[in-house]
């Protein structure tokens, strides 16, 4: 009987020293295209390698996000799924949806970030302005008749246009597109809008093929990969620097030591010169943290001063 309870209780710790066994899900909230599917796509590889699994991604679009993030803090916490997370949708979210189904600080356990995606401002190539300072005067001279586009209500890009907005004092109508920054740009190209701030690598390729023109990007220092674009610094703002991290979370009651494999498969991941060769060719900056503890401290930090900002400028879920 002692041996039989003795294998019992040990039962849960050889399962988690042979972490993991089957595939694992790997939810992404917004739809194909945007920012966060290129770096979900980019380590996919790489970490299944690293664990020894398959990684499965799961797109879950919808609600700025939400969708996908209640999914994740809902699922069984046993390391099988995991959520890439970003500013958006665990840091500005809890202050946009006042009714949100979940709690990030609390239905998720923060283990590292793994990049940091600066913001460009984009516009359809036949919208006249070329520079943030035309675009400004023309929405002066135009008010009310511009729009922008936004991957969802809850998200940066849509709080960087408020801040804007709001500095100069422009009458301008927001469009939020589902599903994230893919169909925000396409709606772009299309015509639908005429200009949107996106993550860098929502936009890399439309720019670079003449599809969209870039005004201007969000980095300290200019793009290596936008040489010629102007930063908000170059533009007169001083301090506007942005940047859409994106993190790896799981859902709350997941074991420590699940949680500390998946700490360090990531961090060895986001190492690898071909996964970091390949983020910077999309506009993406390999960013980790020390610790998952470090990490929490930071969504923390990022979770009140935006929160703050969605306040002030009274962004709200439309």
């Amino acid at each position: 009987m002692k041996h039989f309870l003795a294998a019992l209780l040990l039962a849960p710790v050889v399962a988690l020293a042979q972490y993991p066994t089957k595939p694992i899900r790997m939810i992404i909230p917004f739809a194909p295209g945007g920012a966060s599917d290129f770096v979900g796509r980019i380590i996919q590889p790489k970490m299944s390698e690293i664990l020894g699994q398959q990684i499965v991604i799961e797109n879950r679009a919808g609600a700025a996000g939400n969708i996908g993030m209640e999914a994740a803090a809902r699922a069984a916490p046993d390391g099988y799924t995991v959520y890439l997370g970003n500013i958006g949708t665990v840091a500005i979210n809890p202050a946009i949806f006042p009714k949100l189904a979940v709690n990030p600080a609390k239905d998720l356990v923060a283990v590292t970030q793994i990049v940091d995606v600066p913001s460009v401002l984009v516009a359809n190539p036949a919208f006249p302005p070329k520079t943030l300072q035309e675009l400004v005067d023309y929405a002066r001279a135009n008010p009310g008749k511009l729009n922008y586009a936004s991957p969802g209500s809850g998200s940066l890009n849509r709080l960087e246009m408020e801040l804007l907005r709001l500095k100069e004092k422009l009458q301008m109508v927001h469009v939020p597109y589902k599903g994230g920054a893919g169909p925000a740009v396409a709606g772009l190209m299309g015509g639908e809008t005429h200009v949107m701030f996106t993550t860098a690598p929502s936009a890399m390729g439309q720019i670079k093929g003449g599809k969209l023109k870039v005004l201007v990007v969000t980095t300290r220092n200019r793009m290596e990969q936008l040489p010629d674009v102007p930063t908000m610094h170059d533009a007169g703002w001083l301090g506007f620097v942005t940047g859409s991290w994106q993190g790896i979370f799981v859902p709350a009651g997941t074991p420590r030591e699940v949680v500390d494999r998946l700490f360090a498969a990531t961090q060895q991941a986001m190492k690898d010169p071909d996964v970091v060769s390949r983020l910077k060719g999309g506009g993406v900056e390999a960013v980790l943290s020390a610790s998952p503890a470090a990490f929490a401290s930071f969504v923390a930090a990022e979770t009140q001063r935006w929160g703050e900002v969605a306040r002030d400028s009274g962004a709200t879920a439309d």
